[in-house]
């Protein structure tokens, strides 16, 4: 089958969580033996500030790592049409991330009685956060949605789609994100951008103050951190690494002992049953995970696959216990390794969407969305 992504960026992470998943799915779709293309814009925001932040080189990594993902550059919406029409695909995925023309554009051509199925995939909170943002898209000529979680999903049926949309998680590309033996450098580590402030206030909390009071020897990764932000990592003795190539992650997961996730406000207080990515690529890689308090309502994750603090003085204990007991790491460890062989792999979700895609293409004997 012919495949093709329509997303802001591929080519780079640069605060574009979104690549990581994309890359993962691209590349299991492949050995599937599809054919799959990647649009993506020219200038595009991830794209321009990796440029400025690390230079060419960065993309010649991603080239080096991903030689099977070359993404086609396009510089204006009829380029970008043009280049779909061109392609002649089965199945076009348009990611909310593009530009609000774009979106309707390929909708437009869908409408036309162009030959593939078209899918919106939504992997943003503002579904919740700012719903008038997704005015700017009309999704009428599309055939269906893929919401990251059951939660964005309901609130897309709500709107009218009904069993047009599906649930589609993110998961692990375990081609990448896999356990590596490498010596043990620090404690704990960090991978994630501040978030613009949407997580201030949990990351000193349940990162930051755990780690200074445990004198852990920490560092974090990430981008767009404020000058304050700056100030608070060096008064608590916490290094600050930069932005880090995504595929560079499990080495430096296998060089520490212990990691966090600390989700965005609105996925631990509304949006609940969404992890971050980097649970599931933390746990492909077999670090032990401490997680500041979300809601599995979908039950991702069995109970051991890591722990869960209520709160930092809750955390420091977790931390501290799972550097201390080699039993206790080790268990999570298997645990967490198990449901993402299981469940949880780029692998996985390649054959939900082209489950998806059939479903579409040939409803047997009535279309409806997986919960």
């Amino acid at each position: 089958m012919r495949i093709l992504f329509a997303v802001h960026a591929a080519a780079s992470c640069w605060n574009n969580g979104n690549a990581h998943f994309l890359r993962g799915v691209v590349t299991a779709l492949q050995a599937a033996g599809h054919d799959v293309a990647v649009l993506e814009p020219a200038d595009g925001w991830s794209r321009a500030n990796l440029l400025a932040d690390a230079g060419e080189d960065a993309f010649a990594a991603f080239a080096h790592t991903f030689p099977t993902i070359i993404p086609d550059l396009y510089t204006s919406i009829e380029d970008a049409v043009e280049k779909v029409e061109a392609y002649g695909p089965d199945l076009v995925v348009v990611h909310e991330w593009n530009e609000p023309a774009l979106v309707n554009a390929l909708g437009r051509l869908r409408k036309r009685a162009a030959p593939f199925v078209l899918l919106f995939h939504d992997t943003h909170h503002r579904a919740v956060s700012a719903p008038q943002e997704l005015s700017r898209f009309d999704l009428s000529g599309y055939d269906g949605v893929l919401a990251f979680g059951a939660v964005i999903a309901e609130i897309y049926a709500r709107r009218g789609w009904g069993n047009r949309v599906w649930t589609w998680h993110e998961a692990a590309d375990t081609r990448l994100f896999r356990p590596l033996q490498a010596e043990k450098t620090g404690d704990l580590v960090w991978i994630g951008n501040w978030g613009d402030d949407e997580r201030s206030d949990e990351l000193a909390e349940f990162l930051l103050a755990p780690s200074a009071r445990l004198g852990l020897a920490s560092t974090i990764y990430g981008v767009r951190y404020p000058d304050v932000a700056l100030s608070a990592l060096a008064a608590r003795g916490i290094h600050y690494g930069g932005w880090l190539a995504n595929h560079r992650a499990p080495e430096v997961f296998a060089r520490h002992r212990v990691t966090v996730h600390v989700p965005r406000r609105h996925y631990a207080r509304t949006l609940h049953g969404i992890p971050t990515i980097r649970v599931f690529e933390a746990l492909a890689c077999g670090i032990p995970l401490v997680s500041a308090p979300w809601r599995d309502d979908e039950g991702l994750f069995p109970e051991g696959a890591y722990l869960t603090a209520r709160n930092g003085d809750e955390m420091e204990r977790h931390l501290a216990a799972v550097l201390a007991d080699p039993d206790l790491s080790g268990a999570l460890v298997q645990t967490g390794l198990a449901v993402i062989a299981d469940r949880h792999t780029c692998d996985h979700r390649a054959a939900e969407l082209l489950a998806v895609h059939d479903a579409i293409a040939s409803p047997t004997p009535a279309l409806r969305a997986a919960p």
